[in-house]
């Protein structure tokens, strides 16, 4: 009985289960597939090349993910800095309202932003509610 390689690795219909592949994965299917070969048909050196390279590449593309997942949160942060001290337009789940950013806290590694609305209450808010900016005119 032939065992067939596991050559079929870089098939598209088979990208999305490749992303989700750990190094563990990877090393255990090799293992298997050694120890299963035919031993008078050993799978091609060069067909083991290919698989740790297309492997390489999915972990190359798994961490660039992942710094571009940080840089965006550096991003989201920097521009959630840049609110303090701004007026605000924010829409809430009872309709919009606007305030002063007073200040920004981290939860659970997400900005929120404290705004001061005009009647002296402070409402918490994600930066995404933002709608806009209030621009205050020289005369302000």
């Amino acid at each position: 009985m032939a065992i067939d390689s596991v050559g079929a690795v870089g098939r598209t219909d088979v990208v999305s289960a490749q992303a989700s592949v750990g190094l563990d994965d990877f090393l255990n299917i090799f293992l298997t597939q050694l120890n299963y070969q035919d031993p008078l048909e050993p799978v091609d050196n060069r067909e083991f090349l290919a698989q740790l390279a297309q492997f390489s590449s999915v972990e190359l593309a798994n961490r660039t993910n992942e710094t571009t997942s940080a840089i965006l949160d550096v991003s989201n942060l920097s521009q959630s800095i840049g609110l303090l001290g701004r007026t605000v337009n924010v829409q809430l789940e009872t309709g919009s309202s606007s305030g002063e950013v007073i200040a920004m806290s981290l939860v659970q590694g997400q900005p929120r932003l404290s705004v001061k609305q005009p009647d002296g209450s402070i409402i918490s808010v994600s930066p995404t509610q933002v709608s806009s900016v209030i621009q205050l005119t020289a005369g302000n």
